[in-house]
């Protein structure tokens, strides 16, 4: 498990083991069960939402574009985490992860996750644009502001995940080896630096509490404006059309912002008791994402009837929401 090195007296970890999620050790079966029944699902759900997407002319709208981009960040996270937490469960050797590959997961778990922060807060913007600026809308939110804005999720979140990346890992490992956690996260990590680690949690606290509040905030500001615009409207349909698009996106929004908060606001409580928020967002979300857009969408109901049962008699078609 370590390898020396020149520092005297010690030792570099060469490999982690994960200790998994809590009670899951006591029926290891029916979890796998459970986490490749979920995973399933997130990935199905996620291909569909693309698919349809991708192949539905009426659906070319912004907002279904950065619906698709969600929809690609959703799989690739739950793809960062599940596979790992299923081979824990087969075998003792599944939860081992090799130092490269401990530093490769944080990487992409944090680059994904950051990322569809950034997303939400354009998805935001989007819908403040649509509904209280209608007129405008199509010109503010053409094509190229549409690739524009998504590239800048991106770019922005690889930057924000090396940051913390290449600060976690420029400490010295020497064990401890074992992660009380089910994957390679920042405040579980930490706790095996055989370094002060005050300065890596006060940049982690101020870099990921600005990122996530700043985020936030703007996304609150938007719904301000986009309420105040809704009240104003004189037909029922239309408010309830404009609600219908932004209580899905609400819904995620919550569901994705409450669990780090108990996690990264506490890194000390950081643990396999405290991987049941984790799980929440980094497992569940991602499953429940798909089903939240396509319940309340009438346009990605039909796009879906068609694509799965092209036979089968359409609805009136509606273009897209405002």
């Amino acid at each position: 498990m370590k390898v020396k090195t020149e520092y005297p007296n010690q030792t570099v970890v060469s490999h982690f083991f994960l200790e998994g999620l809590r009670f899951t050790a006591e029926h290891p079966s029916l979890f796998f069960l459970l986490f490749l029944l979920i995973y399933s699902i997130t990935m199905m759900g996620n291909l569909l939402i693309l698919i349809t997407v991708g192949c539905d002319p009426q659906l070319r709208s912004p907002m279904y574009h950065f619906l698709g981009h969600l929809s690609f960040l959703d799989a690739c996270l739950s793809t960062v985490t599940v596979p790992k937490v299923m081979a824990g469960l087969l075998t003792l050797d599944g939860k081992l992860i090799s130092f490269e590959g401990c530093t490769i997961q944080l990487y992409c778990f944090h680059f994904l996750a950051s990322t569809e922060c950034f997303l939400y807060t354009v998805m935001a913007y989007d819908r403040y644009l649509a509904i209280c600026q209608p007129l405008h809308y199509p010109v503010a939110m053409n094509r190229r502001m549409c690739a524009g804005l998504a590239g800048i999720t991106w770019a922005t979140g690889a930057v924000h995940s090396a940051i913390h990346t290449s600060l976690t890992f420029h400490l010295p490992y020497c064990g401890p080896h074992h992660i009380a956690y089910f994957f390679c996260d920042i405040p579980p990590v930490l706790k095996l630096a055989c370094a002060d680690t005050t300065t890596n949690e006060l940049v982690m606290l101020a870099n990921i509490g600005i990122v996530a509040a700043g985020c936030l905030i703007l996304i609150v500001i938007s719904y301000v404006f986009i309420a105040a615009a809704v009240l104003r409207m004189r037909t029922a349909e239309g408010r309830q059309r404009a609600c219908s698009t932004c209580t899905a996106h609400l819904t995620v929004v919550l569901l994705y912002y409450v669990p780090p908060v108990c996690i990264y606001l506490q890194p000390s409580s950081s643990g396999v008791g405290a991987g049941a928020p984790a799980v929440f967002y980094t497992i569940v979300t991602p499953m429940l994402n798909p089903f939240i857009y396509t319940l309340r969408n009438k346009e990605v109901k039909r796009a879906l009837r068609k694509l799965l049962w092209p036979g089968s008699p359409e609805s009136p078609a509606r273009g897209p929401p405002q």
